[in-house]
């Protein structure tokens, strides 16, 4: 069992509720970040959800990105810290600063607060939009070499929040670190178990098939990766010293089309699953439709243009063993329809 004091910020998050139930279930001592303390009830309700043992390990310190405010208090101590916290919003922002900002400033403030409090190591989540977008389309996986080109016509204010914080996160070690490690996990889509009602835009995605809000599936693709093995690869970034100045990208297999999660949903989800699509909309509807509709504008960019993401490096290095596509998007289902988000 180790003592070691372990901050997690943005604690009622989807992926960092996960790695807070991993941490408490190796042994470690848990510190995480709200931005309000009201929230501390629905986290703690979470990890009762989850089986979480150890839930009396779990402290919380209210802080927000966008203020200095509680991070001294919320790094002190602590060997390492998983920065897990960052705005992904359901649908485009009024304006792209309103994501950015608080990713790229928020990501430097906790690297301060933590360099400042003498931590060895913080894992940084950031995302396959900082790695596979701006490019021409390719057909050889994308890896951890790659950069978004913010730059490039049409790239979305999430894609740019990430790169932008991540970059600035890999000048600020560089140049003002100290002591101080970086290593960061870029996820794709993050599919799986969902602990309560609030949970990552990748789960919204299989609650609108399921609610059949999604009557028929634009054309369009994506990675897919289970949330346990997100959080599982944080924690192996963590303590591998092989991992210190790396990124790992988080991806289960090959890319998956809209009408791929619905047909696993099909297969797996029975009754459930009864307003599930299983046509695929043509792409001038789409094209057309975005002119009027913003998330159709959204995802008119995207039609057709399957991106396949290398996972080699994090296997490699790190050892890690992926669940399947299949299994994260039934999980994900299975979850939804056992806390009754799903419309019956």
């Amino acid at each position: 069992m180790s003592q070691d004091l372990i901050l997690v910020t943005g604690g009622s998050g989807f992926v960092a509720i996960h790695c807070i139930d991993q941490l408490l279930r190796a042994g470690y001592d848990v510190r995480t970040t709200v931005r309000s303390l009201t929230r501390e009830p629905e986290v703690r309700d979470m990890l009762e959800n989850a089986g979480s043992p150890r839930r009396d390990a779990l402290r919380f310190v209210e802080a927000d990105l966008t203020h200095d405010k509680g991070w001294v208090e919320a790094v002190i101590g602590c060997r390492f810290v998983l920065h897990v916290a960052s705005p992904f919003p359901p649908s485009a922002p009024n304006h792209e600063d309103d994501l950015i900002i608080p990713a790229r400033e928020g990501a430097l403030r906790v690297l301060r607060a933590a360099r400042d409090a003498s931590v060895e190591r913080v894992v940084l989540t950031s995302s396959f939009a900082a790695i596979g977008y701006g490019h021409m389309p390719q057909t050889a996986p994308f890896d951890e070499t790659t950069w978004t080109n913010v730059d490039a016509p049409g790239i979305s204010a999430y894609a740019k929040s990430k790169t932008l914080a991540e970059r600035a996160a890999w000048d600020f070690i560089k140049h003002e670190g100290g002591n101080l490690e970086l290593s960061v996990v870029n996820p794709v889509g993050v599919f799986g178990p969902t602990f309560g009602p609030d949970y990552s835009t990748s789960i919204l995605i299989v609650q609108r098939l399921l609610d059949g809000a999604i009557p028929v599936c634009p054309r369009i693709g994506f990675g897919a990766v289970d949330v346990r093995d997100v959080a599982d690869l944080h924690l192996r970034a963590m303590t591998n010293q092989a991992a210190r100045g790396e990124r790992f990208l988080a991806v289960a297999g090959k890319s998956l089309s809209l009408l791929d999660v619905a047909r696993i949903l099909k297969i797996h989800m029975g009754p459930v699953a009864r307003r599930v699509p299983t046509r695929e909309l043509p792409d001038w509807i789409v094209r057309f439709s975005s002119l009027f509709i913003p998330d159709m504008k959204a995802i008119a960019p995207e039609l057709g243009n399957r991106k396949n993401v290398s996972n080699e490096k994090a296997k490699r290095i790190l050892g890690w063993i992926p669940r399947t596509n299949e299994e994260a998007i039934t999980a994900s289902g299975e979850s939804l329809a056992s806390l009754g988000l799903v419309k019956t």
